[in-house]
């Protein structure tokens, strides 16, 4: 189980099913640090990635979950902290692998695009899956030291 806790955020877009997933994340024991929106009211979506990624830049949450309409928007915000390694997925394989091979420290989720059990699968497999290390490694460490 993760240490600290996990940094959850969405924009309107994302609203209910955000509220699914801190639901399923402290069902199953964990700490969530909800930042918000919670609402429908139209939001930036950039203000929400951002403050998941000062959560895990700071060390206050080790992993982040953003969620907004597509995931592409949160992706590319957070993606611009050196710090986050932010993956769009779309299935639990995908997930699996942003995790085993990349290390991503951030889930980001298409709320318009998939269902809520594909979602919370997704959710699932993030949280329980390890970075393999090893070969992955150095790839990882280019991605914060491009030459």
């Amino acid at each position: 189980m993760i240490a600290k806790p996990i940094a959850i955020a969405a924009d309107h877009g994302g609203v209910d099913l955000k509220s699914s997933i801190v639901a399923l994340l402290q069902g199953q024991g964990y700490e969530v640090q909800d930042l918000g929106t919670d609402g429908s009211a139209s939001v930036d979506y950039p203000d929400y990635a951002y403050s998941v990624a000062h959560a895990i830049k700071s060390g206050k949450a080790d992993h982040g979950i953003l969620i907004c309409g597509s995931g592409i928007g949160m992706s590319i915000a957070a993606n611009r902290y050196p710090e986050i390694r932010a993956a769009l997925v779309h299935d639990r394989l995908s997930a699996e692998l942003c995790r085993q091979h990349n290390n991503a420290n951030v889930l980001c989720l298409g709320a318009r695009l998939l269902g809520e059990a594909t979602a919370l699968d997704c959710v699932k497999a993030f949280v329980t899956t390890e970075f393999e290390g090893g070969r992955h490694q150095g790839r990882i460490d280019k991605l914060s030291n491009p030459k």
